[in-house]
């Protein structure tokens, strides 16, 4: 009978080996928390999501409770140094897009990409970042959206002061509030500047009443 992660390695040794030579960069470490039973259950569910997604091709390789506690555990400590929630989306991606079963290789490779395009500042770095903007600032070349979003709802004017000290708390405060929505799946884009086009027609209507009222 297969086993789940918890039962084929005892939680001290797992705990131990899925420490080892843990990464994490200082933008993910706000944006994704880590948790051993977490990162045990989301192996598990990992592998019944294969299961059921490629079923024969699953029971080619993993067909035997030998293989398939053998691969849990090369998986698991494999993918230790990924967040779960880059884990979970990388196996959606790849069961959505590929006909096949996939290999170890192949989750890595997407949960690089994941990671890649997830990592954002610390909330000192985006703190520093925002300071050393200057205007037009729609149009200033930001590490992420969400610094932008962070400077603007904590005020240009109050960032740009000298004493930054209680200002970072406020700034930090906003910036930790988007990271928790692009963590749930919400993505930011910068706004663009409104142009000639973008304007809403003049109401004719509304035009005359006003001149008519004031008689001009």
């Amino acid at each position: 009978m297969a086993k789940k992660i918890t039962e084929i390695m005892n939680l001290e040794n797992s705990r131990k080996v899925l420490q080892r030579g843990k990464v994490i960069n200082p933008g993910q470490k706000n944006l994704w928390s880590r948790n051993l039973q977490d990162f045990i259950e989301a192996i598990d569910a990992l592998f019944l999501k294969l299961e059921l997604a490629y079923h024969y091709q699953f029971y080619k390789v993993f067909g035997s409770d030998e293989k398939l506690n053998e691969g849990k555990k090369l998986w698991a400590t494999s993918l230790k140094s990924y967040d779960i929630e880059i884990i979970n989306k990388a196996s959606e991606e790849i069961i959505q897009s590929q006909p096949y079963l996939p290999t170890l290789t192949d989750i890595v490779r997407i949960c690089n990409e994941f990671l890649k395009n997830t990592s954002l500042p610390s909330a000192d770095e985006a703190f520093v970042e925002a300071r050393k903007s200057f205007s037009p600032r729609k149009e200033y070349n930001w590490t992420h959206p969400i610094v932008y979003f962070a400077g603007k709802k904590t005020g240009w004017n109050l960032l740009n002061e000298k004493d930054g000290k209680d200002i970072f708390y406020e700034f930090k405060r906003n910036y930790e509030e988007l990271i928790k929505k692009v963590s749930n799946g919400k993505v930011f884009k910068m706004p663009k500047e409104k142009t000639a086009e973008d304007l809403e027609p003049l109401n004719q209507k509304l035009f005359e009443s006003l001149r008519n009222k004031h008689k001009i």
